[in-house]
């Protein structure tokens, strides 16, 4: 079983980028197009072994090279996505990006044929079957496996701050679900997802990995997909929360939160800081995400202490000043994902919802 290590470990503030896409049609419908993609021809060469299916045909994933620099993780964000539009384009697709799209049913859409994909269908039945997710995940370097878990572990309470802010996934499976990200919750009824629990150090998250291994409880680190979690084969920090966007402007809010995040958790703990995750309840942790599900950008969340209530916008507030950073307040500033898709639909119809997902490269 292939296992990473503590020596992955090497370099910290890089970055990567990960965003899982849909496949549609010319209509901007959900169609099979991932055989297409990834296996039958061959891409350009900046997504050679850089794009890669997901459990559904229709749903696509890129990854970034390694990003040595903030100043570059936008350049290399849009790079990633032309190429695949083009690519998509030239063979009769197009590319379309939220949490979940809207007219997805995922009895209608075929399941990949990979043998990895296989084996999770046959194992966790019904919740995988059902799971047409897309989300972003960002991955930053951490040059120590003791501090990744100690950043992780930090890193649970602001994940809903950024799972608000990103909310994109009203629909599923045709109707709305009263939700703002409904793939938060649909993603959590697989296993081995959600907020995960506290882990003393990197032994210890180690011990947790393997015997997940050796249990065959899971097939492959990969199917450990909390929020959060240390990459023990990239010596990443990932954060793995926000819904899928179109716009690659809220992505990199998203991507400046995360890099601000984990630098700053970094000297606290090199500091000698004692943090706030030892004191959290997960029970609370799942509260402070489920209020971020429900309501998105008109959260009440909980504070760092878990006592008290705080509008997501004050929090916004407080984590751009501490971190001198202003990309997630322009995104609270305006209309969530959520709410345009729901505005969309009333005004203008499927069609024109559709045509709102469309990936945009500017």
């Amino acid at each position: 079983m292939e296992r990473g290590s503590r020596e992955s470990f090497e370099r910290m503030g890089t970055l990567g980028i990960e965003e899982e896409y849909f496949v549609v049609d010319e209509a901007g419908r959900p169609t099979s197009g991932s055989d297409e993609l990834v296996y039958e021809n061959d891409p350009p060469a900046i997504l050679e072994n850089r794009i890669d299916h997901e459990l559904f045909k229709f749903v696509i994933e890129s990854q970034t090279p390694l990003i040595e620099d903030l100043g570059d993780a936008r350049s290399s964000l849009l790079e990633m996505r032309q190429a695949l539009l083009e690519y998509a384009r030239g063979h009769g697709f197009d590319v379309a990006a939220a949490g979940l799209h809207p007219l997805a049913k995922w009895r209608d859409l075929e399941h990949a044929e990979k043998p990895r994909y296989r084996s999770q269908l046959d194992r966790i039945q019904y919740p995988q079957h059902r799971n047409t997710t897309a989300g972003v995940h960002v991955h930053v370097g951490v040059d120590d496996a003791d501090k990744a878990v100690w950043i992780a572990n930090e890193l649970r309470w602001h994940v809903p701050i950024m799972l608000a802010l990103s909310a994109n996934s009203p629909f599923w499976n045709g109707f709305d679900t009263g939700l703002q990200s409904a793939r938060a919750k649909i993603f959590e009824g697989l296993p081995n997802t959600g907020m995960p629990t506290y882990f003393e150090d990197f032994a210890d998250f180690d011990r947790f990995e393997r015997r997940m291994l050796e249990t065959e409880s899971i097939n492959d680190r990969g199917e450990l997909w909390y929020d959060v979690r240390p990459h023990t084969a990239h010596g990443t920090v990932e954060l793995r929360t926000p819904d899928g966007q179109a716009d690659p402007d809220v992505v990199m809010a998203f991507v400046e939160y995360a890099h601000a995040l984990v630098c700053a958790l970094a000297e606290e703990y090199e500091d000698g800081a004692s943090g706030y995750a030892r004191d959290h309840r997960r029970e609370l942790l799942d509260e402070h995400k489920w209020r971020a599900m429900r309501y998105g950008h008109d959260a009440q969340l909980l504070d760092r202490t878990l006592e008290e209530t705080v509008d997501l916008g004050e929090l916004v507030d407080r984590e751009c000043e501490r971190l001198g950073i202003d990309g997630i307040k322009t995104v609270y500033e305006r209309e969530s994902g959520a709410e345009r898709q729901r505005r969309v639909l009333e005004e203008d119809g499927p069609d024109a919802l559709c045509a709102s997902l469309l990936l945009q490269t500017e």
